[in-house]
């Protein structure tokens, strides 16, 4: 049965959870501290006259109104002795107390990476974000990103659309859908996947939430990946987020001309690894043997056919394809990257690429 008790006491504004950890430590309980006469929890270090105050005229009455209006939902209160808390959340810096979920909860403690990017981007960030998190989801691996506008969006959408699992992290509380256009999307990761937030139900963002929200999205995963970024972007926060909890953290180099990747450039120059392909990325979860599966669908385009035709004779760097076939270089990545996302082709150090083992006699 959920402690009402310590959800209100959680969410008395400016607690903390150094403080709820001294208030705790001191009366034993959560009941005991909103039942504590107002001079003992002066006594507490650390609790002043205005949060002492606070805590005296907290009811458990709200705590109660929290947990019905998340059943209502069809959602949960995860407290940190709830065994489907995160077990990944529990001992990051400045943990959360109490966090609030709806939809699939086993995903909360399956393998995952973090994806992450600008707002804003290239047609460059969003293929490699949609290559990225199809791979991730292929291997078996859970995507989790902030729920925002551009590549956060981009990730859920290819996880949801590969059929495997996607966290979207909030930095509101359920019941807002921040920003509007992202309706459809909240939508199907309720149902599909995973909506994670340490907000409760109703609360509205403001400036200082999406940087708690970015702890919970690098703190979920083991690594995580930067598509772009700008210099002084944002998206850099949970790298911050990530090297704090002692997570690894990729990034896709991108040209020297666009601003856009200007802050993944530098952090591969800083020490991230360099996400060159999915091998990268999954060797971080141990796949090193990891074949995508191959798929040689219907809707393929007479381009991927052709360029599975000119693999076929052996040539591999993208540079003679293209030569062969008579192509723009860019019109042959194009082609090689969707079928690379496909799991029919494989690509090697060097723009070099080759058809997956499983479809060599397809």
């Amino acid at each position: 049965m959920l402690d009402v008790h310590y959800i209100t006491l959680a969410l008395v504004p400016g607690i903390g959870r150094a403080r709820l950890e001294l208030l705790l430590a001191r009366f034993e309980t959560a009941k005991g501290v909103l039942e504590a006469p107002h001079a003992e929890l002066c006594d507490v270090h650390g609790i002043g006259p205005a949060a002492a105050t606070a805590i005296a005229s907290a009811s458990p009455a709200f705590g109660e109104r929290v947990a019905a209006r998340m059943d209502a939902m069809g959602g949960a209160v995860l407290l940190p002795g709830d065994e489907r808390f995160p077990a990944r959340l529990r001992d990051i810096p400045d943990a959360p107390m109490l966090l609030f979920a709806i939809g699939r909860l086993e995903l909360l403690d399956r393998e995952t990476v973090a994806i992450v990017g600008s707002r804003m981007h290239t047609r460059y960030g969003a293929e490699a974000c949609r290559f990225f998190a199809t791979g991730a989801v292929r291997a078996g691996i859970v995507v989790a990103s902030g729920m925002a506008r551009g590549l956060d969006a981009v990730a859920h959408r290819a996880a949801l659309d590969t059929g495997g699992g996607t966290v979207g992290v909030l930095g509101n509380g359920l019941g807002v859908i921040y920003p509007s256009a992202n309706r459809r999307l909240y939508q199907d990761v309720a149902r599909d996947g995973c909506l994670l937030t340490e907000f409760p139900p109703g609360e509205r963002p403001n400036a200082g939430s999406f940087p708690r929200r970015n702890r919970l999205i690098s703190g979920l995963a083991a690594a995580t990946l930067v598509i772009e970024a700008r210099e002084k972007s944002g998206t850099l926060l949970t790298v911050d987020a990530a090297l704090q909890q002692g997570r690894e953290v990729l990034a896709v180099p991108g040209p020297i001309t666009s601003p856009l990747s200007i802050g993944c450039n530098r952090l591969i120059q800083n020490g991230a690894k360099a996400a060159l392909g999915l091998r990268d990325l999954l060797e971080e979860y141990g796949r090193t043997d990891y074949e995508p599966a191959v798929s040689l669908a219907n809707d393929m385009s007479d381009a991927e056919r052709t360029m599975l035709d000119a693999l076929a004779l052996g040539l591999e760097h993208v540079d003679d394809i293209a030569a062969h076939l008579q192509w723009p270089v860019s019109d042959a990545l194009a082609a090689l990257t969707s079928l690379e996302i496909r799991g029919v082709v494989t690509q090697e150090p060097g723009r070099t690429f080759r058809r997956a083992a499983a479809s060599a006699a397809l």
